[in-house]
C-alpha cells in the first residue's frame, strides 16, 4: 500500500463521442508526467472503440437516451480511481471533452464528491433530473461559436451552476467553435475546427485549476 503522505492528486479523463482513443491517452502522458494520476474513462465499457462516426453517433445516443446509466458510468469510474493505492481520494478533478463534457457535469449533478470539474467544448443540456447540489469546483472552457452549445444553452448552464454550485468559472474562446483542442478537427464551415490558440490557453486554465484545486 502507499502511505497516505505518499498519495498523489488524480486527474479523470471522459473522451470525446468517439470513445477512448490517441488524444485522450496523450493528454493523460501530459499530466502523469506533471505528477498526477491519470485515468482514462472508458465510459462506453466493453473496450468497444468507435471505427465510424456511424458507430460513435449509435453508442453516444444510447447514453443521450438514458442520462442515469451515463451517471453511475461515472460514478463507477470516479470509485476505481479513489480506490487505488496511489490516489489522495480527497484530491480528484475529472474532465471531458465534447460528449466527456457531458459526462462530466452529470457526474458532478449526482452529487458525486470530488473536488473540480473541468468541461472542454462541452453539450451543457440538464438531464432533467431533481437538481443536487453540486459539491466541485466547475471550470467550463468554451468556444463562443460553438453551434452545439450556443449562447442559450450557456446562459442556461450559468443559471443551473448559480442555484446548485458555489464555486464555478466559464471561460469563453471568441471566434472559436466546438472540437477546439482536437488537431484533427477540420470543418470550420460546421463550426468544428481546431485551434491552437484556444487549445494552448484552454490547458493552461486547467493547468492553473487544478493547481489551485488539488
Amino acid at each position: 500500500m502507499t502511505p497516505a503522505s505518499q498519495a498523489r492528486p488524480a486527474v479523470l479523463i471522459a473522451p470525446a463521442f468517439g470513445g477512448l482513443g490517441t488524444f485522450e491517452m496523450e493528454r493523460a502522458a501530459e499530466l502523469a508526467e506533471l505528477g498526477y494520476v491519470a485515468f482514462a474513462i472508458d465510459y462506453y465499457g466493453d473496450g468497444r472503440r468507435a471505427t465510424s462516426e456511424q458507430d460513435a453517433f449509435a453508442w453516444m445516443g444510447e447514453l443521450n437516451a438514458d442520462r442515469p446509466r451515463l451517471a453511475r458510468r461515472m460514478q463507477r469510474a470516479l470509485a476505481e480511481a479513489k480506490a487505488l493505492s496511489m490516489v489522495d481520494a480527497a484530491r480528484i478533478a475529472v474532465m471531458g471533452y465534447c460528449f466527456g463534457g457531458k459526462a462530466v457535469l452529470d457526474l458532478a449533478r449526482s452529487g458525486a464528491d470530488f473536488q473540480a470539474a473541468i468541461v472542454f467544448h462541452g453539450v451543457y443540456d440538464a438531464p432533467g433530473l431533481d437538481q443536487v447540489p453540486i459539491k466541485p469546483s466547475v471550470l467550463v472552457l468554451h468556444g463562443w461559436d460553438d453551434p452545439l452549445a450556443k449562447p442559450e444553452d450557456l446562459a442556461a448552464l450559468a443559471r443551473e451552476l448559480t442555484t446548485a454550485c458555489e464555486d464555478w468559472q466559464l471561460v469563453g474562446f471568441g471566434k472559436t467553435g466546438h472540437a477546439f483542442t482536437n488537431p484533427n478537427a477540420r470543418s470550420p464551415e460546421a463550426g468544428m475546427a481546431y485551434s491552437e490558440k484556444a487549445s494552448r490557453r484552454s490547458w493552461q486554465y486547467l493547468l492553473q485549476f487544478l493547481a489551485e484545486r488539488l
